[in-house]
């Protein structure tokens, strides 16, 4: 305890505090960004989306299958990239994607000691299930929304993300997802 002032008053008051200090639109910019980005790599939030999902995989390659299938073909340093870990990590853990049958190794044209990933028929199908269960997800999250205010949130998280890639990377190294967004993909075998 702290004298008069229980843990939560405390709490409160740092949150006070720093909020005060974040008078730029930027830093709650930022701080939101952080929270999200938090919230999104939650260890236990990827297990139940997984079991939601119905899938058997482990967590810490969920992940990894997910920006393959968004950004293929792309190479392990580029992912361990992408995803924030050590390279010879995600090399491991590419290894056992490729065992499981879910990703395929090719040669990058124009160097043949670059491998390229890329999901399989399974990994696609897998895919496919998580994007089912991540419709119903936003779906039971913001279905009250409407067209427009869906439209406005991809359109300005598309500007935010080409405007911070654009002042961090500039030539082609910047990578966009070469399939559809999460809020656009079509499983396989429903583009009709």
């Amino acid at each position: 305890m702290h004298g008069p002032y229980s843990a939560r008053v405390l709490l409160l008051a740092s949150i006070f505090v720093h909020n005060a200090r974040m008078g730029d639109w930027s830093d709650e910019i930022h701080a939101v960004l952080l929270r999200l980005n938090g919230y999104m790599n939650r260890p236990d939030l990827d297990q139940a989306f997984l079991a939601h999902a119905g899938v058997k995989l482990d967590r810490a390659l969920f992940p990894l299958l997910t920006r393959i299938g968004l950004s293929h073909p792309i190479s392990v340093v580029e992912l361990a990239n992408l995803v924030g870990r050590d390279h010879s990590t995600v090399s491991r853990q590419a290894a056992k994607l490729e065992a499981l049958g879910l990703v395929e190794r090719q040669a990058a044209k124009g160097d043949q000691r670059v491998r390229l990933l890329e999901p399989s028929a399974t990994g696609r199908k897998m895919l496919d299930q998580f994007a089912l269960a991540r419709r119903k997800f936003v779906s039971s999250r913001l279905g009250d929304w409407t067209d427009e205010e869906r439209s406005t949130l991809l359109g300005l998280l598309e500007r935010l993300l080409l405007d911070t890639i654009g002042g961090f990377e500039k030539t082609a190294d910047a990578r966009t997802p070469s399939g559809p967004t999460a809020f656009s993909a079509k499983p396989t075998g429903q583009d009709k």
